[in-house]
């Protein structure tokens, strides 16, 4: 079946599919990338990789979630 012509069910499942997946991409991507510029942090002893950590997570889920669903 061709994507122009998709039953309702099937939209909709996509959308909620979607729904799911964005913010768990984002909070995924602040996790992990969080985490490890919290993990520099404690062996270094400083405090600046973990909200660099952050910043770049969202960055990368946000272009991420872009090339996923925003063609």
């Amino acid at each position: 079946m061709s994507e122009d012509k998709l039953r309702p069910e099937e939209d909709a499942q996509g959308f909620a599919s979607a729904a799911w997946s964005i913010p768990s991409t984002l909070l995924a991507g602040m996790a992990i990338y969080g985490g490890a510029g919290w993990l520099l942090d404690r062996w270094l002893d400083t405090s600046a990789f973990f909200p660099i950590g952050v910043v770049v997570g969202v960055v990368l889920a946000v272009y991420l979630v872009y090339r996923k669903y925003g063609r």
